[in-house]
């Protein structure tokens, strides 16, 4: 079996994008974000992911953060762009985009609202890899798309030479375990912060991970200490961070975790529409996890 390429093993961080208060983007913000990843050990960054609120930014922007980004991270760790679509060809456009910006990857969702049979993931998938030479990540994320990519399908997925992985976020395990029996070549990152630890008892590499935008230290340790045999220390910080992770998610994802980096101080600025600002009582949970971390006081 011909050796895949590993994007990255451990923890990549899926980055929110800070706005400014009149719309557009901000890239000092942006830039300070990138240097607390990058001096916390994290070991990739995802650029224009689900996090980053790409649906609500157009391909001019979605460059500008791109080659902002390796710009700024400048070889030390892979950048990873999302370049997922609905649209095969608008895919295929945004992948030649982030291969002549200089990202060292791409992550790409299963195709959403139209979505498609599988084997029209098979053949929209297949058409965007063979249009670009940079490893592809596929990212099943059922409850957001509506449609779930079977291990099946990824087995047919993972004889294309450039679709190197799967981040999985359907949040089955026994799918995730189906996937790795079928698929041995392929790098599986878990797309959920609460179950990282099953993922890499499967065989994962690690995890695509929100919870690391405000605990990148952590997160990285946590994958690196399963993957390193420290199974036991592993555990114990998946365990830890479950309360912290329930409050990320108990509305909508980016908005608690881009509050959490306004909490902490940075400035994020407003979300899209149809996003909105957290709402008091939901807010008041995520402010007491942040607290028993010690990331506000």
């Amino acid at each position: 079996m011909r050796q895949k390429t590993l994007v990255f093993q451990g923890c990549g961080t899926a980055m929110i994008t800070p706005f400014t208060w009149d719309g557009g983007l901000n890239l000092k913000t942006f830039d300070q974000l990138i240097d607390f990843q990058l001096e916390n050990g994290t070991d990739a960054l995802i650029v224009c992911g689900t996090t980053g609120e790409p649906s609500t930014m157009d391909i001019s922007e979605e460059a500008v953060l791109i080659s902002h980004a390796v710009e700024r991270v400048a070889g030390r760790k892979p950048v990873v762009a999302g370049a997922g679509s609905n649209d095969t060809s608008f895919a295929i456009r945004s992948a030649k985009q982030a291969k002549s910006l200089g990202a060292d990857a791409l992550l790409l969702v299963t195709p959403y609202y139209n979505k498609t049979s599988q084997e029209g993931l098979v053949r929209h998938f297949n058409a965007i890899a063979d249009a670009t030479d940079l490893p592809i990540i596929l990212y099943n994320v059922p409850s957001r798309t509506g449609v779930n990519l079977l291990p099946q399908t990824v087995r047919r997925l993972a004889e294309h030479e450039n679709i190197v992985g799967v981040k999985e976020a359907s949040g089955d395990i026994a799918q995730v375990a189906k996937i790795a029996a079928l698929c041995p070549e392929l790098a599986i990152y878990s797309g959920n912060d609460d179950y990282v630890v099953p993922v890499l008892s499967l065989g994962g590499k690690g995890v695509i991970s929100v919870v690391s935008n405000l605990l990148p230290a952590l997160m990285h340790q946590m994958a690196m200490d399963y993957l390193q045999g420290r199974c036991r220390e592993s555990l114990e910080a998946q365990l830890r961070i479950l309360p912290l992770v329930s409050a990320l998610f108990s509305e909508v994802n980016p908005i608690p975790v881009k509050t959490a980096l306004g909490d902490m101080g940075y400035d994020c600025g407003p979300l899209r529409l149809p996003l909105i600002e957290m709402q008091p009582n939901t807010h008041a949970e995520l402010l007491r996890q942040l607290r028993a971390f010690g990331l506000v006081e």
